[in-house]
């Protein structure tokens, strides 16, 4: 037998011991390389007792069909905790406890039939209820061929998993070769984080746990990924609008998305130092309105767009309109700005808004404010920055 398939095989079969004992319930994910975890875990005696589910999503549609759409990379840190939190989802989906689920995903970039321009790279992520941790590692490029690329990507996810649930260091391993190391990036999860994600809660401060959120707020949801002047522009303005302090919101949930994994909301969090930040489980308005009731809103124009648009309401115009009446009956008030589409400024007031939601928005012109920055815009700088 091939010596590295031996001592994959007996990861896996460590890997499933430790996983029943301690009552854990694993779906694994390989995404470009190392699907050969997945087949030895899955060709382990035993292995019922904890694999729920392997995928070897290997297109990049077949990716994309998983995160809820296209990715800015896809052998990264981001797009393999994404493809971890999927499986731990999908863990809880197919009847695991929260504190029993584990997602464990696998990206590379390896060798190929084409001559690679840049670096060979293994990137491995593993998703609890009490943490998120991410290992990468870069191979020496042109020492090894596809198959045995493809045995080192198995051995990172196999060795990751076996390291967090036994919250260990990796083991040492013949994989490697000089020069060769493995990066960790963990996040550990405080209890109201821990809640939040696995339902029990549906509001959390970012900086603590103070009391629920109060009426009368002064609130600006979105993703913040990341912030940028934009946003604190529109937020100072709103202030001095309202006369009421700005409390920033993020949701780790969202329609069609996976849930935000620790180092993603800790990462965002550090955003909002000095800043008051919630984090949340409400992935639509209707859900924000019932958790910071009679609250003033900060919107950009497609936010507002969207709280009337039938799409983001299964296709129905009758669950559209209903989610109308709701937010316009809950909320204190929407202060709504427009964006540059194009190179054009996009006022919101300029749109089809239903009467119930004009009746209770504040439309701020362009000679008031105007900001150029797009945060999906500074994603993709920042994607082509890191990109070899």
């Amino acid at each position: 037998m091939d010596p590295g398939r031996a001592l994959l095989e007996s990861a896996a079969a460590a890997l499933i011991d430790r996983l029943a004992e301690r009552g854990f319930h694993l779906v694994a994910i390989a995404a470009g390389g190392g699907s050969g975890a997945v087949a030895t875990l899955a060709g382990t005696p035993g292995a019922s007792r904890s694999l729920l589910e392997g995928l070897v999503p290997h297109a990049r549609e077949a990716v994309d069909r998983l995160l809820g759409g296209p990715q800015e990379t896809y052998c990264s840190s981001r797009a393999a905790r994404r493809l971890a939190m999927h499986g731990w989802s999908q863990a809880r989906l197919l009847g695991s406890p929260a504190k029993g689920a584990i997602g464990g995903a696998v990206t590379a970039s390896l060798a190929t039939t084409r001559p690679k321009l840049g670096d060979h790279r293994v990137v491995a992520a593993v998703q609890s209820l009490t943490g998120t941790a991410v290992f990468s590692l870069r191979l020496e490029k042109g020492a090894r061929s596809r198959r045995e690329e493809e045995t080192v990507a198995a051995w990172l996810l196999l060795a990751s998993l076996a390291a967090e649930t036994a919250a260990a260091p990796l083991t040492p391993t013949p994989f490697l070769r000089p020069g060769e190391e493995v990066r960790v990036d963990r996040a550990d999860a405080p209890l109201p984080w821990q809640e939040l994600l696995a339902g029990k809660r549906v509001v959390a401060a970012a900086d603590g746990d103070p009391p629920g959120a109060a009426p009368g707020r002064l609130v600006f949801p979105g993703s913040f990924d990341p912030l940028h002047e934009g946003h604190l522009g529109m937020a100072a303005l709103a202030g001095a609008l309202t006369g009421r302090p700005v409390e920033f919101e993020l949701s780790i949930a969202n329609v069609d998305k996976p849930l935000l994994d620790h180092i993603e909301v800790r990462r965002r969090s550090d955003q909002f130092a000095g800043r008051r930040l919630w984090l949340t489980r409400a992935a639509t308005f209707v859900e924000k309105v019932a958790v910071f009731p009679r609250a003033v809103f900060i919107l950009g124009a497609d936010t507002f767009t969207r709280l009337w648009d039938p799409r983001y309401y299964g296709g129905s115009a009758a669950a559209a309109a209903e989610a109308v009446g709701k937010i316009a009956a809950g909320v204190d008030g929407l202060i709504v700005f427009g964006r540059v589409r194009d190179g054009r400024f996009a006022a919101a007031a300029d749109g089809d808004a239903p009467d119930a939601l004009r009746a209770v928005s504040r439309f701020v012109p362009e000679e008031q404010f105007r900001c150029d920055l797009s945060s999906t815009l500074l994603r993709r700088e920042q994607a082509a920055c890191d990109s070899p």
